[in-house]
């Protein structure tokens, strides 16, 4: 019984989940602006190998 209980509490927790917020918003307020005057700005570059790894320098330099 306390089995039964126990999944049956815990079958919800380990379920789907809808996030936050959506991919397709901008990050922040001003992203419409900078978009429009210097265009998107990259948030991924790939290195050597393949892998992506954020563009801080660029990003941070606006």
């Amino acid at each position: 019984m306390k089995r039964l209980i126990c999944v049956l509490l815990l079958v919800p927790l380990a379920g789907c989940y809808r996030p936050l917020f959506d991919d397709n918003l901008p990050r922040h307020q001003y992203q419409s602006y900078d978009a429009a005057r210097n265009g998107a700005v990259p948030t991924e570059e790939y290195d050597l190998f393949g892998k992506p790894k954020p563009v801080l320098r660029a990003r941070l330099s606006e």
